[in-house]
């Protein structure tokens, strides 16, 4: 049960921590660590952390956020009124409510168990300065690792892992689409992602057409989960401040994708060409794209060559005008003109 003054993410923490280890940050990393107890507050409500979730971090740095997860998922007799912002959580309220209305008994089965925090950290520097500020916690474990080169379901089932997770990162600017799509095209079961990220790709992960925003990312993200921007976050709250703001973002993961596609790979193939060559209409960024050139594999085995004819045919069944850009179409639109192509097979 930590106080507010013993956080890692106190300014004065960090420092102390990066002078005792001698620590040089590694611009190639991307490495800024949050320094702001408010924020982290911000990031834990935001993901609705509590006692018995399971969490997945990626990049911890020297784990300050990473201590936060761990406190919030320690059972709720362990917990601390004193956790980040908890005045705002109204942590206290909602239990005492959960008690009158006869929740105790599911209570004392669930949320007073002990959660698991997994962290993965790529810099072998980071990986004793973690080990020694978590030392205090038995439920975290440290994985010494690149995150992109590990096979999520295999982590999921070694680990035991038996409930959608929850992922909470301050992720570097350089890998943060990769990283977010990694996780949800691996198929393993993730309750959400939240996450800190530049604020410009925070407003296109929840850009809609229209949008100087909209683009591939939007429609990947939103394809797959509901975004939603929990805090606006400015460079003072780190260490190196960044040279731009950043943004707390939630993607929740649907349960199932909000729109019925044939052929999922060939409507994201599609995305991709259409905003590869954004200023084009979609006939001439499909065709004249390197990755749909040619015959065009289709999930149920068969092909198709995407010539002109065949684009504006599509598009015409769809009820959208052959001039029109990609940028334009919503997804619900990729996915009706992905099927018309399908069905040209």
């Amino acid at each position: 049960m930590k106080k507010q003054e013993e956080y890692i993410a106190v300014p004065k923490n960090t420092i102390a921590v990066l002078q005792k280890h001698g620590f040089q940050f590694k611009k190639q990393l991307g490495q800024n660590f949050l320094i702001d107890m408010h924020v982290l507050g911000k990031i834990i409500r935001a993901a609705e952390i509590g006692p018995g979730d399971v969490c997945l971090e990626i990049g911890p740095g020297i784990g300050s956020l990473t201590q936060a997860l761990c406190e919030a998922t320690l059972p709720a007799e362990e917990g601390t009124s004193d956790q980040p912002d908890a005045e705002n959580a109204g942590g206290a309220a909602a239990h005492e409510a959960e008690k009158n209305a006869g929740g105790a008994a599911a209570h004392e089965a669930g949320e007073n168990r002990c959660g698991r925090v997994f962290a993965v950290e790529i810099d072998d520097r980071l990986i004793p300065i973690l080990q020694e500020n978590l030392g205090d916690y038995p439920h975290v474990t440290i994985l010494h690792t690149d995150f992109m080169k590990i096979d999520l379901p295999s982590f999921f089932e070694e680990n035991h892992i038996d409930k959608p997770v929850k992922v909470v990162a301050n992720l570097p600017y350089y890998i943060t689409t990769p990283i977010i799509m990694a996780l949800f095209e691996s198929g393993v079961p993730l309750a959400s992602v939240t996450v800190m990220v530049q604020e410009e790709v925070a407003r296109r992960m929840q850009a809609k057409p229209g949008n100087k925003d909209y683009g591939a990312l939007s429609l990947a993200v939103q394809y797959y989960a509901e975004p939603y921007i929990a805090a606006h976050v400015p460079p003072n709250c780190f260490m190196p401040r960044p040279g731009v703001g950043s943004a707390v973002i939630r993607l929740t993961r649907r349960s199932e994708p909000p729109v019925a596609v044939k052929d999922e790979k060939l409507m994201f193939k599609i995305i991709r060409a259409a905003f590869g060559q954004r200023r084009k209409t979609l006939v001439n960024a499909l065709s004249g794209s390197p990755e749909l050139g040619g015959n065009v594999r289709l999930a149920d085995g068969g092909s198709l060559t995407l010539s002109k004819e065949l684009i504006t045919e599509a598009l015409t069944k769809t009820g959208l005008q052959p001039q029109i850009r990609g940028e334009a179409l919503s997804l619900q639109q990729f996915a009706d003109f992905t099927n018309a192509l399908a069905s040209a097979c």
